[in-house]
C-alpha cells in the first residue's frame, strides 16, 4: 500500500464564543477521519486555530475593557482545552492573529494584485457617528420597508423574510450606540471572482465537492458572480493592508490563511516543507472539513484566490450539516445549545463521539442530538455489546487459568468473518460513512454474543472451570472483541486504549488483528466504559438553562420557554388569526438546483364565488418523497400566510408536516376522509 502524505484542516472556531456541540460535530467527524489515516500507517497531518479577527472581537473586548489581544489569547486557552478533552489530536493549533498569518496574506494580496485581481471602487455605506465605526448589517436594526416590523436586522426581516439594503430600513439604529447611522463614501478593495468562473465551474464538478455542494454552487455560477469586497475600514481588529492606512482585510480573506500558517508552524518545528502541501505539482492531499453555512467561502474566494497566487486548490472539501438537538434548532432557553465544557461536566467524550459517529455520512443533511436515543444507543451498543464480551469472558480466563489465552481457538469461521468485514468497514470511514461503518461493526459485535450465548461458557464452568473447551470459547470471545475495538480506534480512543492495556497487547494498528490473539496471558479485567446514566443527561440541560438564565439575568424582557419545553405562550386572538385547511397535492415536481424543496400544487376547494381556490407552495420534504407517490396526498395548509418570492419562484403559503426530518416526515394519507378546503377549527 502506498504511503499517503495528507493535510487535513477543519474550519476555524471563532475567538469570541466558546466551543460548543456544533463545533465538536465537525472536529469530531475530522478527527476520526485523520486517526483512520495514521492507523492505517499514512502521514496525515492535522491543523487548526482560531479565527481571532473582526469587528465582533474588538466590540466584546471594548465591552469587557480589554485589548482584542488579551480577549484572543483567553479564548484560545479555553478552545484548545475543550477540543483536548473531547480527544480532538491536532498536529498544530494556532491563531490567524498571527505574524505567519500576516506574511502569508500580505503575500497572497500583492499576488492578487499584481495579477489585475484587485479592483479599487468607492461605496456607500451606514456610519455610527457616535462610536465612528462603519456598520455591517447585524450592527443596525430598523422597521422593515415591506411588512413594517421593527427590530428587523440590516439584511433581512425574520418577520415576513423580506431582504433589502439597510438604506431602505426606517427608524434604523445603530445596535453599538443606538445612534442614528448616517450615509458614508469609503473606497473599498475588490477581488475579482467574476474571472474566476469557468475555472470555478470546472473545480466544483471535478469530484472534489459532494453533489449536493456542487449543485448549490451553481446556483451562484450560473448567474453572474459579483466582485467580493476584502476590505474594511479602521477601526478594525485585523491586519492592514499593504501601503493602505486605516484600510483591513476583511476577516474571511485571513482566515483560510490561517491554515496555511498554522501548517507552516507545524512545519518550521519538523520536517515538513510548506511547499510539498501547498503549491501545485506535489503527490500531497489536501482537505478541508467544513459546514454548509461557509460553502461560498471554501468552494469559490479560496480556490480562486489561491489559484491567482499561484498555490494549489484542495483535493477536496468534505461539508457537513448542522447539529440539532431533539429535532429543533439549538436553543439555549430549552437547554439545547450546549458548551463543550458544560457536556464534559456531566459527560464522557467518548458517549458523544460514539453517538455522532453512528450518525454521520458523507452527505449535508443536518444530524439530530436525539438526547433519549443517545442514552440508548450507548449503553446498548457499547456497553451491552462491545464491552459486555470483554467482562463475560475475561472472568473466567482469570479464575481457571490465570489469564491465560488458549492455544486454538474454538470457531475460527466466526473470527474469518469477523475479519472478512474489515475491507468494507476501512472504505465505509475512508468515504466519511461513519454511520453506515459502525452498523457494520455493531453486526459483527452481535454475532460474537450470538456465539458466546449458544455456547453458554457460566454452564460450562459450572461442571469444570478448568476445561479446555471453556478456555478456548472464552479466548474465541476476546478474540473478537479485540477485532471490534480495532474497527473502533478511530471513534474510541480513550476506551481502546484502557482495552489493549486489558489484553496487554501493544497500541493497536489498522493491519495487526489479522494474526490472532493466542496463548497469550492478559491482565484482570476491570470496567472500560460505565453506563450513561439519565440523570446527568438531564443535569447537562438544566446547566445549559441556567447558564443562559444566568446571561439574561434573569430579565423578563422576552418570556423564557415554559416548564413543558415549548415556545412562550401566545394569545388566542393570535392563532385566529391563523387559516388552516386541508388541501389535496394536485402536481408535485422536483426543484432544480434546490436540495430539499418540491413544489406543490394544492387543491383547497372552492372560493366564496365557487371558483377553484389553488396554491402553489415550496417545501423542504425531498428527502421524504418522491413528487409522484404525493399526488392525491392531502396536507394541511396555512392558507392565509404572506406570500414569500423565493429564488425558484413564488410561494403562497405553507404546509404543515409531522416527523423528526429527514426521511420521517408525515403527511396526510391519501382518501382519508379529509375533504380539500375543510377548515381546521
Amino acid at each position: 500500500m502506498k504511503r499517503r502524505k495528507i493535510l487535513v484542516t477543519s474550519a476555524l472556531p471563532y475567538a469570541n464564543g466558546d466551543i460548543h456541540l456544533g463545533h465538536m460535530l465537525e472536529a469530531i467527524q475530522t478527527d476520526i477521519w485523520v486517526r483512520l489515516q495514521k492507523l492505517r500507517g499514512h502521514d496525515c497531518v492535522y491543523v487548526c486555530a482560531d479565527d481571532a479577527h473582526g469587528t465582533a472581537i474588538m466590540l466584546s473586548a471594548e465591552q469587557l475593557g480589554i485589548s482584542s489581544e488579551q480577549l484572543i489569547d483567553a479564548a484560545s486557552i479555553e478552545h484548545q482545552r475543550d477540543y483536548a478533552d473531547f480527544l480532538i489530536q491536532f498536529d498544530n493549533y494556532h491563531s490567524t492573529h498571527s505574524e505567519e498569518n500576516r506574511e502569508l496574506s500580505e503575500s497572497i494580496y500583492e499576488k492578487l494584485n499584481a495579477n489585475c485581481h484587485i479592483h479599487r471602487r468607492k461605496i456607500k455605506q451606514l456610519y455610527d457617528p457616535e462610536k465612528n465605526l462603519f456598520l455591517a448589517d447585524r450592527y443596525i436594526v430598523g422597521t422593515c420597508p415591506k411588512c413594517k416590523t421593527e427590530n428587523q436586522y440590516g439584511d433581512n426581516c425574520e418577520a415576513c423574510g423580506s431582504t433589502y439594503s439597510p438604506t431602505e430600513l426606517t427608524d434604523s439604529r445603530s445596535v453599538i450606540s443606538g445612534a442614528t447611522p448616517v450615509e458614508k463614501e469609503s473606497e473599498h478593495f475588490f477581488f475579482a471572482l467574476p474571472a474566476f468562473t469557468d475555472m470555478l465551474k470546472i473545480w466544483t464538478r471535478s469530484g472534489t465537492l459532494h453533489d449536493a455542494v456542487a449543485n448549490k454552487l451553481s446556483e451562484w455560477l450560473d448567474d453572474e458572480l459579483q466582485e467580493w469586497d476584502i476590505s474594511r475600514d479602521a477601526p478594525y481588529f485585523g491586519f492592514e493592508i499593504p501601503g493602505e492606512p486605516d484600510k483591513y482585510f476583511y476577516v474571511w480573506v485571513d482566515a483560510p490563511i490561517g491554515y496555511m500558517a498554522s501548517f507552516k508552524v507545524l512545519c518550521d518545528r519538523s520536517d515538513y516543507h510548506f511547499d510539498d502541501y501547498w503549491c501545485p505539482g506535489h503527490d500531497t492531499e489536501l482537505y478541508h472539513f467544513i459546514g454548509k453555512d461557509i460553502i461560498n467561502f471554501h468552494t469559490l474566494f479560496w480556490p480562486a484566490m489561491l489559484t491567482s497566487a499561484g498555490y494549489r486548490t484542495p483535493t477536496a472539501v468534505f461539508v457537513h450539516g448542522f447539529l440539532t438537538v431533539d429535532g429543533t434548532k439549538m436553543s439555549k432557553s430549552r437547554g439545547t445549545f450546549i458548551n463543550a465544557r458544560t457536556y464534559l461536566e456531566h459527560l464522557n467524550p467518548e458517549y458523544l463521539r460514539y453517538y455522532l459517529a453512528a450518525k454521520l455520512s458523507s452527505g449535508i443533511d443536518d444530524l439530530d442530538l436525539n438526547l433519549d436515543d443517545f442514552v440508548q444507543r450507548v449503553n446498548s451498543d457499547l456497553v451491552g455489546k462491545v464491552v459486555n464480551i470483554a467482562s463475560r469472558c475475561a472472568g473466567f480466563i482469570a479464575k481457571g487459568f490465570d489469564g491465560m489465552l488458549s492455544k486454538r481457538l474454538d470457531d475460527e469461521k466466526l473470527i474469518a468473518e469477523m475479519l472478512a468485514s474489515k475491507t468494507e468497514i476501512t472504505e465505509l470511514f475512508e468515504r466519511r460513512e461513519y454511520s453506515k461503518a459502525i452498523r457494520l461493526i455493531m453486526e459483527q459485535a452481535d454475532k460474537a454474543n450470538q456465539y458466546i450465548n449458544a455456547k453458554q461458557p457460566w454452564i460450562i464452568a459450572k461442571a469444570d472451570k478448568h476445561s479446555r473447551e471453556l478456555q478456548e470459547i472464552c479466548s474465541t470471545g476476546l478474540n473478537t472483541f479485540r477485532l471490534l475495538i480495532s474497527y473502533l480506534k478511530p471513534v474510541l480512543p480513550v476506551m481502546v486504549e484502557k482495552a489493549e492495556h486489558f489484553l496487554a497487547i501493544d497500541p493497536l494498528q489498522w493491519d495487526d488483528i489479522e494474526k490472532p490473539l493466542l496463548n497469550h496471558k492478559i491482565n484482570k479485567f476491570t470496567p472500560l466504559l460505565t453506563r450513561v446514566e439519565i440523570d446527568k443527561v438531564q443535569a447537562m440541560v438544566d446547566a445549559t438553562r441556567q447558564e443562559y438564565e444566568t446571561q439574561q439575568g434573569n430579565s423578563a424582557a422576552k418570556p423564557a420557554a415554559n416548564s413543558s419545553g415549548l415556545e412562550p405562550e401566545i394569545e388566542l386572538d393570535d392563532f385566529a388569526k391563523i387559516d388552516l385547511r386541508v388541501a389535496r397535492i394536485i402536481d408535485a415536481e422536483i426543484v432544480e438546483g434546490a436540495d430539499k424543496l418540491l413544489k406543490l400544487s394544492l387543491d383547497l376547494g372552492l372560493d366564496p364565488q365557487g371558483e377553484a381556490l389553488t396554491r402553489t407552495v415550496f417545501s423542504g420534504i425531498k428527502s421524504a418523497y418522491e413528487p409522484e407517490t404525493l399526488v392525491g396526498m392531502y396536507t394541511v395548509v396555512v392558507a392565509n400566510l404572506k406570500p414569500r418570492k423565493m429564488k425558484f419562484g413564488l410561494s403562497e403559503g405553507m404546509i404543515l408536516a409531522a416527523g423528526p426530518g429527514g426521511k420521517d416526515i408525515w403527511l396526510l394519507e391519501p382518501h382519508s376522509g379529509a375533504e380539500a378546503g375543510m377548515r381546521i377549527t
